[in-house]
């Protein structure tokens, strides 16, 4: 609906600046020009990759401020013949570039620094990327993307129309992403010729706030308009609009699976990757929940109950609301605190029995590709560290299983049983640069843990821990990413005729990738690892719940 209403006013943005460009005029090769609906879109080569570009801090939503904060995004509108510098992070209105030197990420709580005692010399660097202590600018005007893209257009052709991947960061929903080293887009797009996009979107009880009278799940409907901002504007990049894949990793990965009951009309998106979450990796807020924790905050920072305390609220810095936030009691759970703000049973985006709807086939019937790290935990025991909690390894081989392996199987089952093409990966690296702790003999060996498989898809284990990958290393990063690559050229039968057989439940089909840090994917029988999954109609306890 939203594309529709949007197209005239892109069209008629688009011939303005053709006009001014000149039909077939070239283009500058080291700061081009592309026409989009946020204006006229300047960019520059990538610093690493001297044949790919970027385009960074593209604008896709208006600030969500004043009477927007908390309410779904609205569509960035610029003044006519805008034009952007997004040769930074945040793009500025030309020629006042200089002060778009500042990262925005949107408003979060970090978590706090970790005085983990078993890091390798490489673990803090990895552990403060992953968890995004930057040290980043923090605003509300955030909703954004960033482009890489190898090659572009010249006006007035089609352009080679590559497969387009649209990124959907994790953090529980609460940790910002897209300017994190882990997620640079530049390798993957100049190694494979394909489009890469990172977004931000709303977190915490930005992005979540439970307040009442107003839509909820902001920060997910901040995703949705960015992949419409896509599809109305990619051709521009190189893109295809009919081949976009979304992909996401932990609460990215189940914002992924969302989308597909979300939408089930209407994606707008050719195919579906969740790395490390599905939409049965946790259990959302209740909408009573979710009020509790809100009137909590609106309390506490003196918008007390009997008043507007949404217009309280919207008038409040953010400072003192992120604090309040912060104060909010925790639910009980069964291995780490889970977030407080994070998604809102709606039954519109999020729903609260996703098994059930699984089941009957009540999501997009879009192909999809789904893993998770074999040993998961090893990121999580840093967290529960930090928290003064201490499991046993098989309680953590338990967390591991119910809140990763078991939600990734049925996910993928219930594809299978309704027809959909389906993939399944488990990830099996150990490379040495990319170590937390431990050390391969050691019971403790941090091993595959959560988003560690990151590093290799985006191709930035060097950028991330800066020290270089091994050769066998590298050779592994460009499998995967080529196999990423043929899902999205061709998600129905790209990974099939890279050599991986389509999943199925009864019969060996998962892929591993990186066994034994070698650079390939082997088939491997899933049984070994599903077998203790309890029936998912069983509604199991998930040791997991909302650790993500």
């Amino acid at each position: 609906m939203m594309v529709a209403a949007f197209k005239k006013s892109f069209i008629l943005g688009s011939l303005s600046w053709l006009a001014i460009l000149g039909s077939g005029q070239a283009q500058n090769l080291d700061a081009p020009q592309v026409p989009s609906t946020s204006g006229l879109i300047i960019g520059h080569r990538a610093p690493n990759t001297s044949s790919t570009f970027e385009f960074l801090g593209i604008k896709y939503g208006q600030a969500p401020i004043g009477d927007l904060r908390f309410a779904p995004p609205e569509r960035y509108s610029p003044p006519r013949d805008t034009i952007y510098n997004a040769s930074y992070w945040v793009s500025a209105l030309l020629p006042l570039h200089a002060c778009s030197l500042a990262i925005r990420d949107c408003p979060a709580n970090i978590p706090p620094e970790t005085k983990f005692p078993n890091f390798t010399g490489n673990g803090p660097e990895i552990f403060s990327k992953f968890t995004a202590r930057l040290g980043n600018r923090q605003d509300e005007d955030c909703l954004a993307l960033n482009i890489w893209t190898k090659s572009l257009p010249t006006h007035g052709s089609q352009g080679p129309n590559k497969p387009v991947f649209v990124f959907f960061h994790g953090g529980r929903f609460t940790i910002p992403g897209p300017h994190s080293p882990f997620y640079n887009g530049q390798y993957f797009a100049d190694n494979e010729d394909v489009v890469v996009v990172t977004i931000n979107y709303r977190l915490g009880i930005f992005g979540f706030p439970g307040a009442p009278g107003v839509e909820q799940n902001a920060g997910l409907l901040d995703q949705r308009l960015a992949v419409e901002w896509v599809h109305e504007n990619i051709a521009g990049f190189g893109g295809d609009p009919a081949r976009i894949v979304i992909f996401g990793q932990s609460a990215g990965g189940s914002s992924v699976d969302y989308w597909a009951y979300a939408y089930q009309q209407n994606p707008i998106v050719a195919g579906m990757i969740s790395h490390s979450g599905t939409a049965l990796s946790f259990i959302p807020n209740t909408p009573e929940y979710s009020q509790l924790i809100y009137n909590n905050v609106s309390s506490t920072v003196g918008c007390a109950d009997g008043t507007d305390t949404l217009s309280c609220l919207r008038r409040k810095n953010i400072t003192e609301i992120l604090a309040a936030a912060r104060k909010v009691p925790t639910l009980p759970t069964e291995a780490l605190v889970q977030a407080t703000f994070h998604p809102t049973v709606d039954n519109v985006t999020v729903f609260a029995d996703y098994a059930t709807l699984g089941a009957t086939g009540a999501f997009a019937r879009i192909p999809y590709l789904a893993g998770n790290g074999d040993y998961e935990a090893g990121f999580y025991r840093v967290s529960a560290f930090n928290a003064n909690i201490t499991l046993s390894p098989d309680q953590w081989g338990l967390y591991n299983e119910r809140a990763f392996t078991c939600p990734t199987k049925y996910a993928s089952d219930f594809r299978v049983s309704h027809g959909v093409p389906t993939w399944r990966y488990r990830y099996m690296g150990g490379f040495d640069n990319l170590r937390l702790y431990g050390s391969w003999e050691d019971y403790s060996y941090s091993g595959s843990y959560h988003g560690v498989d990151l590093n290799e898809l985006f191709g930035t284990a060097e950028d991330v821990t800066g020290e270089p990958s091994t050769s066998a290393q590298q050779e592994f990063s460009r499998y995967m990413q080529g196999a990423w690559a043929a899902f999205g050229r061709d998600p129905e039968h790209g990974l099939t005729n890279y050599g991986w057989p389509s999943y199925k439940s009864g019969s060996p089909s998962l892929i591993r990738l990186a066994p034994g840090n070698q650079p390939v994917g082997e088939v491997f029988d899933q049984a070994f690892y599903d077998g203790s999954c309890p029936f998912v109609e069983d509604n199991d306890p998930r040791p997991g719940r909302g650790a993500f």
